[in-house]
């Protein structure tokens, strides 16, 4: 059976420059759209979070300030509640090995960016998992998770991979994001990625090597999809 790692964040807060601590956690598509998908492919996913913590959703991806329409908001929060027991009890990501995994896949949120980013033993599993040639999956906020990565000489492993994730475009959508100590977009082309992006809000893709990214939550199930494809046509 195909076995996928969902690894989320455990941030409950995002500090700002200023000092404050916007609410945050985990946004509710990138982890039931991929998680769905999977266990409709007949896969296995394991899902962990630093030190096992549980995890939150942002309540932002659950209403209209996030741009969630009602009904889909709805139908997200039915499947929160179904999938509880799997939130309320993740693995510790140090804990796991990336090469018992098919698949090691990273959902986003604000959440990464205040945990994941700066995590040396989620850097630790993606530098080993990228270097191991098999697919490793980033999506929306969670490329900042990268940025927690190192090679043995200091150097960034996903130097030159070229890779999407949230746009300054659409985070600056958000009100508070004004107040945001950086910017995923300006973090990831400092780091040496070669970042690209599509049009705001739109579903893009970007696959280098064995590196699977998604722009923004709605592409969640474009990039779910583009693995469960590839790592298929593999079997």
């Amino acid at each position: 059976m195909t076995r996928v790692l969902q690894v989320l964040s455990a941030a409950r807060v995002w500090t700002l420059k200023d000092g404050t601590q916007h609410p945050t956690g985990f946004w509710a598509e990138e982890f039931v759209v991929p998680y769905t998908l999977f266990g409709e492919a007949g896969w296995e996913v394991t899902l962990a979070t630093p030190a096992g913590a549980q995890p939150v959703v942002d309540k932002l991806s659950l209403g209209i300030n996030g741009g969630v329409p009602p009904r889909t908001a709805k139908k997200l929060k039915a499947q929160l509640d179904r999938l509880a027991p799997v939130l309320n009890a993740p693995t510790e990501l140090s804990a796991v090995d990336p090469d018992d995994f098919d698949v090691v896949f990273y959902s986003g949120g604000h959440g990464p960016m205040e945990d994941l980013a700066v995590d040396p033993v989620s850097g630790a599993l993606l530098t080993k998992r990228l270097h191991a040639a098999r697919p490793l999956a980033l999506l929306c906020h969670a490329p900042a998770a990268a940025l927690a990565a190192r090679n043995t000489d200091g150097s960034w492993p996903f130097a030159g991979y070229t890779m999407t994730g949230l746009s300054n475009v659409e985070e600056r959508l958000n009100p508070f994001a004004w107040k945001a100590k950086w910017l995923l977009e300006d973090r990831l082309k400092e780091a040496g990625a070669d970042y690209t992006s599509g049009l705001p809000l739109k579903s893009k893709v970007v696959v280098d090597r064995n590196l699977y990214t998604g722009q923004n939550p709605g592409s969640s199930a474009a990039l779910a999809r583009r693995i469960i494809t590839d790592v298929s046509r593999k079997e």
